[in-house]
């Protein structure tokens, strides 16, 4: 975009081919995949994050396509021109996944899952590599339950399938529509989503449960169903209520800047999506120069697996 705007304030622009410096990797973009952040992006509600650059802003978290050349010092990074990959991007002004050609730190960047698809490649990166952070931030012992929230979204879809891949008891929220596809995805207790989730949750495990990752945003509202020293993993930076909710409850921001350059972590979320203990969810894919219409679908809600624009 030039301007912030509605999803028609996308527009196809021409920027300079990117050169991939020293530890980096250029990626020939087949594929990217939309999340709410980039349509935050696009509406202005990431305006003072982006001030300090001039426009174009250009959106997107997520890219698979093919390696096209490698910068200095990327030899360990054993990736060579030609190979199927995905990667993470961190958005920052024009730098953004939504590019038929982008330079990313070696760290950032897997081969992607024997298999799959670069559509379906590209849905991976960021939600699995913050559901990954997620887990790894509340840190149960296997045995343990977790609660999902959101479960039937991408980023909670991930939670579900890692976290019973980890061995935890996974009780997940869904609405009548997303109730088998919730079971499917491997949770072990599925209760309704809505406001009262948290009172659901403790009527199935009247102890309560040890961990949330709350990926419905329902934050304070959700700690009648933790134990005593429960643990939550909160999404878009909210750090809990305002002098703590008591009970020895703790709150960790998933932050997946973090683990952007988590080399070991991407790679081992390509092995889980050959060994099907995570599924790539596809939703449609769109062409690149209707990516309004995906941003429009994204923010009308229901969407079910990823929206991914093509290249």
């Amino acid at each position: 975009m030039t301007e912030f705007g509605a999803p028609e304030a996308l527009e196809v622009v021409e920027l300079p081919d990117p050169v991939p410096g020293p530890g980096q990797v250029l990626v020939d973009v087949a594929a990217a995949a939309v999340s709410p952040t980039d349509t935050y992006t696009r509406n202005g509600a990431r305006a003072e994050s982006l001030r300090r650059f001039p426009p174009p802003y250009v959106p997107g978290m997520d890219v698979a396509g093919t390696v096209a050349a490698l910068g200095e010092d990327t030899a360990s990074s054993g990736l060579a021109v030609g190979d199927r990959v995905m990667g993470i991007v961190v958005p920052s002004g024009s730098h953004g996944g939504y590019s038929s050609r982008i330079a990313l730190p070696a760290g950032s960047v897997a081969a992607a899952p024997t298999g799959a698809s670069l559509v379906e490649a590209a849905t991976l990166p960021m939600n699995g590599l913050t559901a990954r952070l997620a887990l790894d931030l509340l840190a149960l012992p296997a045995g343990a339950t977790i609660a999902v929230t959101g479960a039937a979204g991408a980023f909670g879809g991930y939670v579900v399938q890692l976290a019973h891949a980890d061995g935890l008891r996974v009780l997940a929220d869904a609405s009548a529509a997303d109730e088998d596809l919730v079971r499917g995805l491997g949770a072990d207790v599925v209760v309704r989503r809505g406001d009262d989730v948290a009172d659901r949750i403790r009527e199935a495990v009247p102890e309560g449960v040890a961990g949330i990752a709350d990926g419905s945003l329902q934050g304070e509202e959700l700690v009648p169903a933790l134990a005593d020293g429960g643990r939550v993993a909160t999404v878009r930076g909210y750090r809990g209520p305002d002098g703590g909710s008591g009970r020895g409850i703790t709150w960790h921001p998933v932050v997946v800047r973090d683990y952007a350059e988590n080399h070991a972590a991407l790679d081992r979320l390509r092995e889980q999506a050959e060994k099907d203990e995570i599924t790539l969810r596809v939703a449609d894919a769109i062409p690149a120069d209707r990516a309004g219409e995906a941003h429009a679908r994204l923010e009308a809600g229901g969407v079910r697996g990823r929206l991914v624009i093509t290249f």
